[in-house]
């Protein structure tokens, strides 16, 4: 069986951005293309996103090459059968050499606002689509994810316990670097630890209790083994008979898990059982199907739980398992001439010309965002796009992830309270610019008169 490896990311691509790429060069079309990348709309209960995928997304744009056994493949394919040989060349000097903007990840986005903004030979500016959009889909779709669940758990510990549930092992480590950046403590996968410097936490299975020819036998051992850091699984059985073993093996126990159950109940007991046997410093860790609804309404009731293992739920955002992400062409350039383009399907409507965003503050706290042409000018805002790349070399400098983290947190603390409910959170101020609005009518006046979807200025 052949491995499902690529040995360049230059194909984890869909077919047409290459056909599309392969009739650009035949056609001799050599302008300058601007695209941006946004969410349309944000999916139901969020009231915000939390940016993130944007460093591995610049990384992927340094590093972009076509191999020879890309452009092999590539050569022999049908739908590649009419194109010169000449294209076949260019791939093998193919780089990006564009330029890239973007908002700093761990910033709250909205729908509409350009989250990143790509302008390079059309060639360059078309084949990247598929990947950046995969990409900032799915960190973006688990760090808000990550950050609602921190939010309901009021300052507990939250664990990223969802590699073994993600969509494959690769998304593991994504999802484990994405829900750090949304504020989650620590995480499960050893490989996101080593890449990216997580702190990582596990305790043991099951099945680590039942090899033993008793309960107390498995405690023992694992105590043994890890004497400050094991978590002692105690619903294998039955959690109450469990938690008085573990107070009575004459030693300290870091922490005990819960992972069935009527987990409000049992928490209760188990900590009366810790505190009443003098294990007042042993931890409760609760898992098992968690995600933010019930970790909320286990903290209202007073569950006395110390951390939240969340699995499933986070590492595939269960409930919101796609965002509405699309890279859209905005404009291009040929010989110092600009063509503002625009899209005016129903539903759809897409804002032409480059753009950036502004964010406005009232007494510290975000008030509402400015959707506005690159050229402008607000002293009073925030402009929230920031040149990475040029000349297709990174300029932005690696964040270390704990300060992409610790940003994120603070984002989240200058958005007011009542967007980041969990439910009917109102919508967040977005507006347009009169200038923005004006191109927009521009375009669609074009459109009338001349070129599809075009206008210039």
């Amino acid at each position: 069986m052949t491995p499902l490896k690529s040995p360049s990311s230059a194909l984890l691509t869909d077919l047409y951005e290459l056909t599309m790429a392969a009739a650009y060069f035949e056609r001799r079309l050599d302008c300058r293309a601007t695209f941006e990348l946004f969410i349309r709309s944000l999916p139901p209960e969020r009231g915000y996103l939390v940016a993130a995928g944007i460093d591995a997304a610049v990384d992927y744009l340094e590093d972009l090459r076509f191999t020879e056994r890309d452009i092999r493949f590539l050569r022999e394919h049908p739908a590649f059968r009419t194109i010169s040989s000449g294209f076949f060349k260019y791939l093998r000097t193919f780089r990006f050499s564009g330029e890239v903007s973007a908002v700093e990840e761990g910033s709250l986005i909205f729908a509409e606002e350009p989250v990143l903004q790509v302008t390079a030979p059309v060639i360059e500016a078309q084949v990247v689509e598929t990947y950046l959009l995969s990409l900032i889909n799915f960190e973006t779709l688990v760090a808000s994810k990550a950050a609602r669940i921190v939010g309901a758990a009021r300052g507990r510990r939250v664990l990223e316990f969802g590699s073994r549930r993600a969509h494959g092992p690769e998304a593991g480590v994504r999802a484990a670097r994405a829900a750090y950046v949304g504020g989650c403590d620590a995480t499960s996968n050893v490989m996101a630890g080593c890449l990216f410097s997580i702190p990582i936490a596990g305790t043991a299975a099951h099945s680590w209790t039942q090899v033993f020819p008793s309960e107390r036998e498995s405690f023992e051992a694992l105590l043994e083994t890890f004497p400050e850091t094991a978590i002692l699984l105690i619903d294998t059985y039955d959690p109450m008979a469990a938690a008085e073993i573990a107070v009575s093996l004459g030693r300290p126990v870091p922490g005990v898990r819960i992972d069935s159950g009527d987990l409000l109940d049992i928490s209760r007991r188990v900590r009366e059982i810790l505190d009443r046997r003098g294990a007042s410093a042993t931890k409760i860790v609760a898992s098992g199907d968690l995600n933010e609804d019930k970790i909320e309404s286990l903290v209202q009731r007073g569950a006395p739980i110390d951390s939240f293992g969340v699995g499933t739920d986070l590492s595939t955002s269960r409930d919101a398992p796609a965002l509405n992400v699309v890279y859209k062409l905005v404009e291009t350039e040929r010989g110092g001439l600009v063509d503002y383009k625009a899209k005016f399907s129903p539903d759809k409507i897409g804002w032409p010309g480059r753009k950036q965003v502004f964010r406005f503050l009232r007494q510290g706290k975000m008030d509402f965002d400015l959707i506005a042409r690159a050229s402008e000018t607000h002293p009073e805002g925030e402009p929230l796009l920031r040149r990475v790349m040029e000349n297709g070399r990174r300029v932005a400098p690696h964040r270390a992830l704990a300060e992409v983290r610790a940003a994120a947190m603070a984002n989240l603390m200058r958005l007011p309270k009542a967007y980041r409910a969990l439910r009917t959170a109102p919508e967040y101020p977005v507006r347009k610019s009169t200038a923005l609005q004006e191109l927009l009518d521009k375009a669609r006046e074009q459109l009338a008169a001349g070129p599809r979807g075009s206008t210039t200025s």
